[in-house]
Formats: C-alpha cells, structure tokens, sequence
C-alpha cells in the first residue's frame, strides 16, 4: 500500500518550503548519484519523464545507448533537516528504467525487486533486514581532507569525555529521527574513534533505501563538525574494522517463519535452518559482493571479531551467522561476514537468493559450533567441515563466477559489469608497490 500520493508530494513540498529535489539512485558499486531539479521540475519527475545520461554511471550503458529514466519512489519523500537557508532540499529515490518503459537490468534497486518477487512465489510475504553499520570519525586537515588522526580514545560503550565523538554521533541521531529512522542503539564500537548506529528493521527495499539514507546523512553531519566519517572496512591497521552485521528474517503475513516454538532447543523452524543452509552453502560465492573492496578482505581476518569461518551458531560471535536470543516475532539470522562498502541492494539480493536456494532444494543445516572458531586448529576445522571465507577479492571473484545461484541473483548485465569493475580493482592493486613491501625487503635484498 503506497504511502504518498502525487498530490500529497506537491502539498508537502509547499507547506515545507522545498526549493530544490534530489532525484537519488545508487550506482554498481552502492554510489550514490543523483539528479538535482527545482521544484518547477517536480511535475515532470513525478511523471516518470525525468531523463539523464546513463552512459556516465559506473556500470549502466555504453555511450551509444544512454538514455535512462529516473521512476521515483514516492514512498521515499524526505525533506532533509540542514537545508533551510534559502528553500529545504528533499530527496525521492529513484528507479531506472529504460526509454522503453522496462525496468533497467543493471539498476540495483530494480534487481532486488526482481528477487523478492522470486521470495514472493514461493509463499513468503516480507524480507525483513535489519543493519548494523559501523563507521570510523577521522579529523580532517585544515583543507578539509580526512587525516589518520582519531578524534577520540574510546572503546565499546565509552562515554565523553573518552568518547569525543558522542556530540556529533547525537547529532546524527537528532537528524536521522527528524527525517523518520526509528533509532534503536547508538554507541561507540571497540575501536578508538568507530561508531554504530542501529535503526530498527525494515523491509528490505526500505531497509536498503535507509542504508543509504544513513551513510548520506554520517558524512554530512560528520562533516559540520570537522570529522571525516568513512564506511571504509578497515582504515587502520592493529583495530576492529567496520562491519554491517544483517539481521535477516522471512514473513508468511503476520508469522515469522524462522520461529517454529517446537522447533528443538533453539526453536527455530525448518524453514530457518534450510535458509541458514543456503546462506553457508553460498557464502564463498557472495563474499564478493557483500565485501566488495580490495580493503574488506583486511577486516576479514582472525581476531579482531569478524567472521572468516563459514559456520554458525547461536552461542558464540566467531562463525559467519549468529542466531540472536530473541524468539517468536523477532527470530532472526544475523549474518556478520557483510560490510559497510557493500551495494546493499545487491548484498540482499544474494543473501536472499542464497537462503532461498536453502529454502527450495531443503538443503540441510550442518550443525551448530559453539566453540570459538578462533582458537581451533586449522586440523579442527576440517574435521568439523569448518570452510573457509575467501582470503583475497581476486578469490572471492573465482568463487563468485563458479556459483550458478548467485550469479543467478546479479542478472547477466551486474554480474559483468560487476566482475569488470572488481578485476580492474584487483589489478591496480595487485600491480602496485606498497610501502610495507619497502620496509620489508629493500635493506636486506
């Protein structure tokens, strides 16, 4: 059931005095892009007739065929908080969609789309997420470009004076919430100067559009305060990197269908460990996509609380998924390996894709391990059928084009472009010298 109408779009435009729209999309690799018009132009926006150059986005079409059109979601209407001085801003986030009026394959948002209508045939209602992004506060120079210097000391839960970033975190906070994010945690995670704020769950297509609503609005205010806010996975060597722990669940109407009360200790129903199944099965075929960078594969390592394990549990932090204790409607997977510089609407669409392919073939959960992954031998891992995470992107690549379901979930056009962009990435990187290398090898060869 749609939320806004057209005519409720120009009436709130009015009575909030908004100047200018934002028409956002998200590009290949999770960029936000958007096209700014006047609200002369908002007629035309609101008539799917907005046109732009897709020729010029990082993996849509090639020169000779680069007319998109922009179909916002009316549903994402928001007036954003910091932009009274002359006339507010207001954003609609935007599907692509050809001249021809069909969706367009390499759109992200349109892809997820594709794949809850794939959860849709099979019975199910409502994808529901709910994200955890961490994030680092970095001083900037006096030209405004973000340092390495931290702006605080603090560690997990800290409070000021330790905490030098609790002001423009509550900031962030304040702004979230006047713009609709119901915000359930805000604290500093474990590593000096990193942060997390929790917004509460959502469906999937929402909870997408929010992630990005929430990384827009971190740099934003970070940066009236002077900081850098960076999603980066892992900007500093020896600390936790940031992760985006997903709190993923399936709905049949009001019934959450990982909840099954006779369903054994843990009392998750059939449904659940067939998805948990799906999500192990494929989780070296997604990495790719969930941890995108050269950089995540820094964060992806034994101690410092990410997962590398492909395992899960309900008792321990150190596997790829988690079963938090909560049960009946708020029964959930928590899959912890994702990071913040994945596309979300492509993380989900795998995720989804993965636990769905569990769900369809009945595929079976192996069993739970409740050690500390960490501290086994690599002996007893094997034993224990414990499979590694890919080590490196140019890995987790090869896993990516192996796996049917997964590339699958991308579509033909992401998927190419995708691997495209990511091989060129590997390249540059694995060409360079670093200076580690330097500091290693020039004296003693």
């Amino acid at each position: 059931m749609a939320k806004y109408t057209k005519d409720d779009i120009f009436r709130m435009a009015s009575e909030q005095n908004v100047k200018y729209i934002r028409l956002q999309f998200t590009d290949l690799l999770g960029i936000i892009k958007n096209v700014e018009i006047p609200v002369s132009q908002l007629e035309k926006a609101l008539d799917n007739k907005m046109m732009f150059d897709g020729s010029s986005i990082e993996g849509f079409v090639r020169i000779e065929e680069s007319d998109m059109y922009l179909y916002p979601d009316l549903d994402t209407w928001v007036v954003f908080p910091w932009t009274a001085e002359k006339g507010k801003v207001a954003r609609l986030i935007c599907d692509i969609y050809n001249p021809d009026g069909t969706p367009f394959e390499g759109d992200p948002r349109n892809n997820l789309k594709r794949i809850l209508k794939e959860m849709e045939a099979l019975g199910f209602t409502e994808f529901n997420l709910g994200p955890e992004p961490e994030f680092f506060l970095f001083k900037v120079d006096e030209k405004g470009n973000p340092t390495l210097e931290l702006n605080d000391n603090g560690g997990y839960f800290d409070l000021a004076p330790t905490d030098l970033g609790e002001n423009c975190r509550r900031d962030i906070v304040l702004e979230l919430e006047e713009m609709g994010f119901e915000i359930e945690a805000s604290h500093h995670e474990v590593a000096p100067g990193q942060h997390e704020i929790d917004f509460k769950y959502a469906n999937a297509l929402k909870a997408c559009d929010d992630i990005q609503t929430f990384k827009l609005v971190v740099k934003t205010i970070a940066r009236k305060h002077g900081l850098h806010a960076t999603f980066m996975p892992k900007p500093l060597f020896g600390v936790n990197g940031s992760g985006m722990h997903c709190n993923l669940s399936l709905f049949r109407g009001n019934e959450n269908a990982f909840y099954d009360e006779k369903g054994g200790q843990l009392q998750l129903s059939e449904t659940a460990l067939h998805f948990i199944a799906g999500v192990l099965k494929h989780a070296p075929g997604f990495t790719a996509v969930t941890n995108p960078t050269v950089n995540s594969y820094k964060r992806l390592v034994p101690g410092y609380e990410a997962p590398c394990y492909v395992a899960w549990s309900a008792r321990n932090r150190s596997p790829l998924i988690r079963i938090p204790a909560s049960r009946g409607l708020s029964t959930r997977v928590e899959v912890r390996s994702v990071d913040p510089a994945a596309n979300p609407y492509l993380a989900m669409a795998v995720l989804l894709a993965a636990g769905l392919d569990g769900v369809k073939n009945k595929i079976a959960a192996p069993a739970p391990v409740d050690r500390n992954i960490y501290v086994m031998t690599r002996e007893e891992r094997e034993k224990a059928g414990i499979a590694d995470l890919p080590a490196t992107l140019a890995h987790a690549l090869n896993n990516l084009k192996a796996d049917e379901v997964i590339c699958g979930a991308l579509g033909e056009h992401l998927l190419d472009h995708f691997i495209e962009a990511k091989e060129i990435e590997w390249d540059m990187f694995r060409t360079q010298v670093h200076q580690w290398e330097r500091d290693q090898y020039m004296s003693i060869y």
